[in-house]
């Protein structure tokens, strides 16, 4: 039997994605209402300019005191969709304290300050969803702290940013160099105005972390993950790419250590070889590629961004958060209990592909393999192409520790044969 009274529901945010989760909760209403087994009604929006017309919200719901919304006491969901991390976390705790649950699609506030607000939301036996912080629409927060609790996550990979994505298919595909991508994902509306939150992996480096922590059940904080963006990948990287069979793209890897005790975040342009799932990700979609000891290799795929991609995943936690309190029940909390160390880059295994300038004469090829062999890395392939004096030389990697990678590539810049690294990128995906 259905409850008549009806479950309040605060929506601070009325912007791209708010918006579409007001209009989904108006026009859907009746079947919001039988899947949950009670109404939901929007009890009020906050937002920064009360003066804008908001189509299908009733003006009598719109305040621009987010405070006074959440402090209400009747509000059993509060939806954070403004971003930041102030005044968001308060917003946040604000609302636990007077008895509401949240759902948030805040990736910065989670990568930076995750902790504090499972601890708040615990503290006042509230829930906390955020399945719009990661991947949009695409459903992998839940699967991953609910579907998957029982087993053993060893990897976590995958493309979590569409603006990149956009750019770096575009110039596989296309030929472009990176500023003209760059400008037609601006036309398109797929990159901001300013686009360095994307191109430079902040964006995937937040959610990365999350991933992170919820994967190996550990606290991994923005701050642990590193981070290089993609500016500097040209249109001759993606010619070498091809030429081994592979693309590129801006990956985000959390990655279990093999002894287990340590684990890694990282966001960074990677090749990849074409057979790989993830490199036929095209244009600004995401898709992230899980890897456990029982369920084996999954991959999550679908539109990673947008107003109404990212409003259904909004919604589907609220229609989560509704069905708890109406079973006077909550969902998952924070799962921190292996507390596990976050290894730096340098510790991390992996493998370089390097492209060199160099002088072409004989005995460089042997100089540079001499490098290579005093800082303990394998040489896997050599390709050479000289004229006029001067050759390209590219050097494919085994496996080793990034540290060691990283001084022979300062080692390599010091011979008097070489005259400069063209590239230098990490392969994955093998």
């Amino acid at each position: 039997m259905m409850r008549t009274r009806p479950l309040k529901v605060a929506l601070l945010g009325c912007g791209v994605v708010g918006s579409e989760v007001a209009r989904i909760m108006t026009t859907h209403a009746d079947d919001l209402a039988a899947r949950i087994g009670a109404p939901v009604e929007l009890a009020g929006v906050a937002v920064r300019r009360p003066d804008k017309v908001r189509a299908g919200i009733p003006a009598e719901l719109i305040t621009t005191d987010a405070t006074a919304l959440v402090k209400r006491g009747d509000i059993d969901v509060v939806v954070e969709v403004i971003g930041g991390v102030e005044p968001a976390r308060t917003l946040i705790t604000t609302a636990f304290a007077y008895g509401a649950s949240v759902v948030s699609a805040n990736k910065a506030l989670l990568a930076q300050d995750g902790a504090s607000l499972y601890a708040a939301a615990q503290e006042h036996g509230q829930d906390l969803y955020y399945e719009a912080a990661v991947a949009g629409a695409i459903p992998l927060i839940r699967p991953l702290r609910e579907s998957l609790a029982g087993d053993k996550i060893n990897r976590v990979m995958g493309i979590v940013n569409g603006t990149t994505n956009f750019i770096l298919d575009k110039m596989d595909t296309s030929g472009a160099g990176y500023s003209e991508a760059l400008d037609e994902a601006t036309a398109l509306g797929y990159a901001e105005a300013d686009p360095t939150a994307d191109v430079e992996g902040f964006d995937a480096a937040a959610k990365a972390a999350i991933l992170a922590g919820i994967a190996f059940h550990t606290r991994v904080r923005l701050d642990d993950v590193y981070r290089e963006g993609m500016t500097e990948v040209t249109a001759a990287d993606f010619a070498s790419a091809k030429q081994m069979g592979c693309t590129i793209k801006l990956l985000a890897i959390c990655e279990r250590a093999a002894d287990g005790e340590s684990v890694t975040a990282r966001v960074h342009p990677a090749m990849i070889p074409l057979s790989h799932p993830l490199a036929s990700v095209r244009e600004a979609y995401n898709a992230v590629f899980v890897e456990a000891d029982a369920a084996g290799q999954l991959m999550f795929y679908g539109p990673g961004a947008g107003g109404s991609p990212t409003a259904s995943a909004v919604l589907g936690d609220i229609v989560a958060v509704c069905r708890n309190r109406l079973n006077e029940a909550t969902g998952p909390g924070e799962s921190a209990y292996t507390q596990l160390p976050v290894s730096s880059m340098g510790e991390v295994v992996t493998r370089y592909h390097i492209s060199l300038d160099v002088a072409d004469k004989p005995g460089v090829l042997a100089q540079v393999a001499t490098v290579f062999a005093e800082h303990g890395v394998s040489i896997d392939t050599v390709r050479q192409k000289g004229k006029d004096g001067e050759a390209s030389l590219v050097v494919v990697t085994h496996r080793a520790p990034d540290a060691a990678l990283s001084g022979t590539v300062e080692a390599l810049r010091k011979l008097d044969t070489v005259r400069g690294v063209a590239s230098i990128m990490r392969v994955e995906g093998e």
